[in-house]
């Protein structure tokens, strides 16, 4: 359920379909069984003593208005979209009798489009990069003494140049930006800047448009164009004048990109400015991999490059490897980049290079904020600098990582969610009783449920543990940050069978609540089935099939 309409922080809205116990694609018939065989446990009239029926009568409507929405096509379609707040939207009930679910869709998408223009004139999203590069050649470089007989390396670390270039955007409309921006750099004392004013258009769906004026140091305009030629196929162009103390510098560059496959892009970018050249790419890319083959001819610079990245997704992480040659030398680059927290990357790259000698490149991402970090080590391969270049960095990276990050890291967790329990404290203590009140009104029957499953040999929960799991000195589950749900879950029983849908929270379930809101949960169960012992544990959105063999516990395989 794509809930854009609901508040992100509601952690305790209510999910319809594990109310029921269906999947979000259930059938209309498989709705309505669900919702019978619920009635059968929580229809008030089931229930003589007044508490009781009056608890029964609560929870049934809960379970009555899910039914409704889960049932009725165009109240579902918009509950998957929005949620429970897109069916509270004022003239829904007109909308929802008078067209249909696409025609619905298309109305809230309008109404979103108008919502997203008016948040987009208050955004200003700045943007900035940040640049310090640092000469330390002479830590692995010696310079002679008075004498000149006698090398002795000294400890001049200088800064050698600094660049900063910060933007804000200011949204006229959903299709037009204006991004003012400048940037200023020096370099062994001599410096320059410019006032950046760019005017973005989306032409289309299928291209935009970019006119960029710039003055400082000289002046500038350029004009910029994507267009999306066929599905396969797309091309940029840009064209720029820049005036210079010999005159004007025209400059003018075109790639033309198609899409072989899913994975593979070739490219061909031909720039007629000074110094022109015209390259080749080949391009390998998916959820693991990128690779790039380059290849250029001109007339300052002829090289074959290749680069390849490896990305580890489950750990945020990436490692680059690449090599350049050309006529005027070569460069064997490689380096890693991890994320350290929601919102940062931290990455390195070792670069070794002839002429160029040996650099090291930190580079930090922090939000819309990048520092760039390059440091010369070496003029010259020297082994000493590529040696604690590539291992000083991973050094001191674990070492802050364990000393620094992870405590902090840990600490904000905690912080976050000891403040997510207070406010949603009420929310959880009613809920609470909620949760209790249903099992106390299944009980009788699974009373009956057991009662007949043991008759035939068949399903009976003996012990089930939802939440953050944490594991005994002797092997046990002990439920600390538990609740005990083998009532509840022996009530969804039916016919020797558990089944739970997939991607359905079980905080959700009849007699389920959240005990450790913000925390991962799992699910487990110790049942049994022809008189033997079985197992499982699942996570919290995984989907439940009992029995299988497969959880057949070790004990019960040597009988």
């Amino acid at each position: 359920m794509a809930a854009s309409l609901e508040n992100e922080d509601d952690v305790l809205v209510n999910d319809l379909y594990a109310l029921l116990n269906v999947g979000k694609d259930a059938t209309i018939e498989e709705v309505n069984h669900a919702f019978r065989s619920l009635s059968k446990i929580y229809h008030p009239d089931k229930h003589q003593d007044a508490a009781r029926k009056r608890r029964a009568e609560e929870f049934f409507n809960k379970l009555k208005k899910a039914h409704e929405i889960l049932s009725d096509q165009h109240k579902r379609t918009i509950y998957d979209t929005y949620g429970e707040k897109g069916l509270e939207t004022e003239g829904l009930e007109i909308i929802s009798r008078t067209k249909t679910p696409a025609e619905i869709i298309a109305e809230y998408e309008r109404l979103q489009r108008e919502k997203e223009e008016r948040r987009l004139q208050q955004r200003t999203n700045p943007r900035g990069t940040i640049s310090v590069g640092i000469n330390a050649t002479d830590i692995f470089e010696g310079y002679p003494q008075d004498d000149g007989d006698i090398y002795s390396p000294t400890l001049n670390v200088e800064i050698n140049s600094m660049s900063m270039y910060q933007s804000v955007e200011c949204p006229l409309t959903v299709k037009d930006t204006v991004i003012i921006g400048g940037n200023i750099q020096t370099h062994n004392g001599t410096g320059s800047g410019a006032f950046l004013a760019t005017w973005r258009r989306l032409t289309s769906d299928k291209g935009w448009m970019e006119v960029e004026a710039a003055a400082g140091n000289g002046v500038g305009v350029s004009l910029k164009g994507f267009r999306q030629i066929t599905r396969r196929c797309y091309g940029t162009s840009a064209i720029a004048l820049h005036t210079t103390p010999k005159g004007f510098k025209p400059a003018l560059s075109t790639m033309l990109a198609y899409q072989f496959d899913r994975d593979i892009q070739g490219r061909i970018t031909y720039n007629a400015g000074f110094p022109s050249s015209i390259s080749t790419a080949i391009v390998y890319s998916n959820q693991k991999h990128h690779a790039a083959l380059l290849f250029q001819v001109g007339l300052a610079n002829t090289y074959l490059s290749f680069n390849y990245i490896r990305k580890f997704q489950e750990d945020d992480a990436k490692l680059r490897g690449a090599i350049k040659f050309g006529l005027t030398g070569g460069v064997v680059e490689y380096g890693f980049e991890k994320k350290i927290t929601q919102f940062s990357n931290l990455g390195a790259t070792m670069v070794i290079g002839i002429p160029s000698g040996v650099h090291l490149k930190i580079r930090l991402h922090r939000g819309s904020q990048t520092f760039l970090f390059p440091i010369h080590l070496s003029e010259t391969i020297s082994p000493s600098a590529i040696l604690y270049g590539t291992f000083v960095p991973i050094a001191a990276f674990f070492l802050i990582k364990k000393l620094i990050v992870e405590p902090f890291l840990k600490q904000q967790k905690e912080q976050e969610l000891e403040k997510k329990r207070e406010e949603h404290a009420d929310k959880l203590a009613k809920r609470k009783q909620e949760a209790k009140a249903a099992t106390d009104l299944m009980k009788a029957t699974v009373e009956r449920s057991i009662e007949a499953e043991e008759r035939k040999m068949g399903l009976v929960i003996i012990k089930a543990l939802y939440g953050k799991l944490q594991g005994s000195d002797d092997g046990e589950l002990i439920d600390r940050e538990c609740i005990d749900v083998t009532i509840q879950l022996q009530a969804l029983v039916k016919d020797s069978k558990l089944i739970v849908p997939e991607a359905v929270s079980k905080s959700g379930l009849p007699g389920f609540y959240d005990p450790c809101i913000g925390e991962e949960k799992s699910l487990y169960i110790r049942y049994k089935f022809r008189n033997r012992l079985h197992q499982a544990t699942v996570g919290d959105m995984e989907p439940i099939r009992l029995p299988q063999q497969r959880h057949l516990m070790k004990d019960e395989h040597k009988s």
